[in-house]
């Protein structure tokens, strides 16, 4: 029996992104996982500046609408300057907004730092994703086809996944983002960094939607390999808002952060 599922996320035709069933969420089966059109906007902002030298700093993301399955396009705008470059990218299906991201591209210098510099507590996630076993498995959302089981592997380094609270994992994309693309490592970051709510949450998902309205992931270098480290928690009031803050690693220490706004509602 062979395995019928698609082996990228996202098909490339001519000026139309097509998102394959990876690219689903566990919210809505006909909606994609964050991580999918956030993965996709990093690569349509890097992919927007053709010289060399530049650096994906920083990617907001609004999702204005639940960003379907099947076909979208994009459109963006550029405003470039010596040392940065802003792009503003609107996603859309048919003729609908349902995402928006506006990237900050640096120009990268080389620069001799001092050693010893201060940094983040602790400075690397350990232990290291050849070191753990266990999957992340969260109480109440879908199996199968789905970007968080299909297009994903993930390695719990700490906490339980399987209990509220705040936790740590590796993850790693093992299918590409973009058919026939190869997937930067800032597309790899921005993949990740969409599970910091589901990964650190404090409502079971049986009875809660604490789904994200936005993404906004700050790199401050590019991550190097395979695995993404996402240390999360999540901060929830009874106005029906959160907010999951997620520090980012690679095996050689940190690269960034992302902070997720959530909506909170109750199932009906």
């Amino acid at each position: 029996m062979t395995d019928s599922r698609p082996s990228t996320v996202f098909v490339r035709e001519g000026e139309t992104w097509h998102a394959t069933d990876l690219a689903r969420g566990p919210w809505d089966p006909r909606a994609q996982h964050g991580g999918a059109p956030s993965a996709l906007l990093a690569h349509i902002a890097e992919t927007s500046v053709t010289e060399p030298g530049w650096q994906l700093a920083r990617l907001s993301v609004e999702l204005v609408k639940p960003v379907p399955l099947g076909a979208l396009t994009s459109r963006c705008t550029t405003q470039a300057s010596r040392s940065t470059t802003r792009i503003g990218i609107d996603l859309l299906a048919g003729d609908t907004l349902v995402a928006r991201a506006h990237a900050l591209l640096l120009r990268t210098q080389a620069l001799a730092l001092p050693a010893g510099l201060p940094g983040w507590s602790p400075a690397r996630l350990l232990p290291p994703p050849h070191e753990c076993e266990r999957e992340v498995r969260i109480p109440g959302l879908p199996e199968g086809v789905y970007f968080h089981r299909g297009a994903i592997e993930s390695r719990v380094a700490h906490g339980d996944p399987s209990q509220p609270g705040p936790a740590a994992a590796w993850f790693r994309l093992i299918v590409p983002m973009v058919q026939d693309t190869p997937t930067s490592p800032a597309m790899r970051a921005c993949a990740a960094a969409d599970f910091g709510n589901g990964l650190s949450w404090v409502l079971p998902a049986q009875r809660w939607l604490f789904s994200n309205a936005d993404l906004s992931v700050h790199l401050m270098r590019q991550p190097v390999g395979e695995w993404i480290g996402v240390a999360a928690e999540t901060q929830a009031d009874g106005a029906g808002t959160g907010t999951a803050l997620s520090r980012l690693y690679d095996g050689e220490g940190p690269v960034g952060v992302a902070i997720q706004t959530l909506v909170l509602r109750e199932r009906t």
